[in-house]
C-alpha cells in the first residue's frame, strides 16, 4: 500500500534527520527531485483538464455559472479562514511576552522573501497573470497564467463547432498521457517524502519546533479547528462526514505531509473527487482553480503569524491595520500555488503593506526556522479545503451523484485506497479500457 510506504518513509526520514543531521541534510535532493517531477506536469495537466472541461460542457453560460459559484464559495470560506486566524491570534496571544528586539533582528535572512514581496504590488500582481507568450506560462509553471490561457482556449473551442471538437479530443488524449506519467511518478512518493523529511529535521532540528512550539502548536490547532468545525459543518450540510472524507483521501494527505506541497497529488485528487460523485465538469474547473484561489491553510497562516510577529515585537495594531491585513492577505494569497515557501513570500507582502509598518519584514526571521514545519499544515489544509469545495459546488450545481457519495462514505477506507494502475483518470468523460482500478484495503 502506497500510504503505508509513505508513512514509513516519513518516520524514517524524521529519525535520520534527528540522529544523523548532516546525512539528513544531504538528502534534500530526493524531495526536491520528486516535487520537480510532479511540477513539470502540473501546468499541462491543468491546461488539458480545464480546456476539456469547458469545451465538453458546450454552454458558456454554464461555465460562467460554475465558475462564479466556485469563486463565491472560495471567497466566503477564505474570509472565514482569515478571520479565524485573527480571532485565535487575539485570544491565544502566541507572541505575547516574546520580547523580540527589532534592532537586533537579522534582516539579511529574509532579504530574498522581502524583495520578491516588494515587487508584488497590486498592479504587478494583476499584470503578472498575463504570460509573456502562450507557452511562457508552461515554461514558468505560474498557475494563474495557466488558468488564464486555459479558460481562453476552452471558450474559443466551445464556439468552433466540429473543428473545436476534434481539437478538444486531441487535448483530451494528451491529458490522458500526462495523467499516466503522473501515475508512474507518484510511485516514487515514499522516496521523496523520506528525503524531504530527513532534510527538514536535519537542517532545522526538532529543537526549533520546541523553541517556537507555542506558535506551531497554535497554528496546527487552529487549522484542525477550521477543518473539523468550518469545513466539517460545510461537509455535513453537503451530506457527508469530514472524518470519513479524510479517511478517503488518506493517501494524498500522507504524500502532502511528506513533501509539503499539495501539487504533488492534484491529479489523484481529481480522480477521487469524480469517484466520490462530483461531475467531471465541476471537478475539471474547481480543483485546478482552487489551487490558486482557495488556500485556506495559507490564509490562516498569514493572519495568525502576522499577529504573532506583531505581539512578539510589541506592536499594537489599530482597527484600520487589521482591515489592511485582511484585505492584503486576501489578495496576495491568490498567488500562492500550494508550493512550499509560497506562504512565506505572501507573509512578507502582507507585513510590508500594513500602514505605518508596525511590524518590520525583518521580524520574519523569528519564524524562519519553523516555517518549514508549518508549510506541511498549510498544504494539508489547502488540499482538504479544495476537496470539500469540489463536492459543495457540484451539489450546488445539481451535479452530485448522492448515491455514489453515500456508498463511498459508507466505506471510505476500503474505497479510498491507492490506484493500482499506472495513472489516475484523465480529464476525459469516457473511461478508457485500461482505466485505473480501485483496490480494497489489505
Amino acid at each position: 500500500m502506497l500510504y503505508i510506504q509513505v508513512l514509513i518513509a516519513i518516520v524514517l526520514g524524521v529519525l535520520l534527520g534527528w540522529l544523523q543531521p548532516e546525512w539528513g541534510k544531504s538528502l534534500k535532493w530526493l524531495g526536491d527531485g520528486f516535487i520537480a517531477l510532479i511540477k513539470m506536469l502540473i501546468a499541462p495537466i491543468i491546461f488539458c483538464t480545464i480546456v476539456h472541461g469547458i469545451a465538453s460542457i458546450g454552454d458558456l453560460k454554464k461555465v460562467g455559472r460554475v465558475g462564479l459559484k466556485a469563486l463565491i464559495y472560495f471567497e466566503v470560506v477564505s474570509s472565514l479562514a482569515l478571520l479565524i486566524g485573527i480571532i485565535v491570534g487575539e485570544v491565544v496571544q502566541p507572541g505575547a511576552g516574546f520580547g523580540a528586539d527589532v534592532s537586533k533582528l537579522d534582516a539579511k535572512a529574509v532579504e530574498g522573501y522581502a524583495s520578491k514581496a516588494a515587487a508584488d504590488s497590486t498592479v504587478a500582481h494583476l499584470l503578472g497573470i498575463i504570460p509573456k507568450s502562450f507557452f511562457d506560462a508552461f515554461a514558468t509553471g505560474d498557475l494563474l497564467q495557466v488558468l488564464l490561457i486555459s479558460v481562453l482556449t476552452g471558450v474559443v473551442l466551445t464556439g468552433m463547432g466540429k473543428k473545436g471538437e476534434s481539437i478538444t479530443h486531441g487535448i483530451d488524449a494528451a491529458g490522458q498521457v500526462f495523467f499516466r506519467i503522473i501515475g508512474l511518478i507518484v510511485k516514487l512518493a515514499p522516496i521523496g517524502a523520506f528525503g524531504a523529511m530527513a532534510f527538514t529535521v536535519g537542517q532545522y532540528g526538532i529543537g526549533k519546533v520546541i523553541d517556537l512550539a507555542w506558535l506551531v502548536g497554535t497554528f496546527y490547532t487552529t487549522s484542525l479547528l477550521f477543518i473539523f468545525v468550518v469545513l466539517g459543518g460545510i461537509a455535513a450540510f453537503a451530506g457527508f462526514s469530514i472524518i470519513k472524507f479524510l479517511a478517503y483521501i488518506k493517501d494524498e494527505l500522507l504524500i502532502v505531509l511528506g513533501t509539503s506541497s499539495s501539487e504533488t497529488v492534484l491529479p489523484h485528487m481529481m480522480t477521487k473527487m469524480k469517484r466520490l460523485g462530483a461531475s467531471d465538469s465541476v471537478v475539471g474547473l474547481v480543483i485546478p482553480t482552487g489551487y490558486s484561489f482557495n488556500l485556506d491553510g495559507t490564509n490562516i497562516y498569514m493572519t495568525l503569524t502576522t499577529l504573532f510577529l506583531a505581539q512578539a515585537v510589541g506592536a499594537d495594531l489599530s482597527v484600520g491595520q487589521y482591515a489592511t491585513i485582511f484585505l492584503v492577505a486576501m489578495l496576495t494569497s491568490k498567488g500562492a500555488s500550494g508550493v512550499t515557501g509560497a506562504g512565506f513570500i505572501t507573509l512578507a507582502a502582507t507585513l510590508a503593506a500594513i500602514p505605518g509598518a508596525p511590524v518590520p519584514v525583518a521580524a520574519m526571521t523569528l519564524v524562519l526556522g519553523v516555517d518549514k514545519f508549518m508549510s506541511e499544515c498549510r498544504a494539508l489544509t489547502n488540499l482538504i479545503g479544495n476537496g470539500v469545495a469540489t463536492i459543495v459546488v457540484s451539489r450546488w450545481e445539481g451535479e452530485l451523484d448522492r448515491k455514489k457519495l453515500a456508498e463511498v462514505m459508507a466505506h471510505p477506507v476500503a474505497i479510498g485506497t491507492e490506484i493500482s494502475d499506472e495513472a489516475p483518470e484523465g480529464p476525459g468523460e469516457d473511461e478508457p479500457a485500461t482505466a485505473p482500478k480501485v483496490v480494497a484495503a489489505q
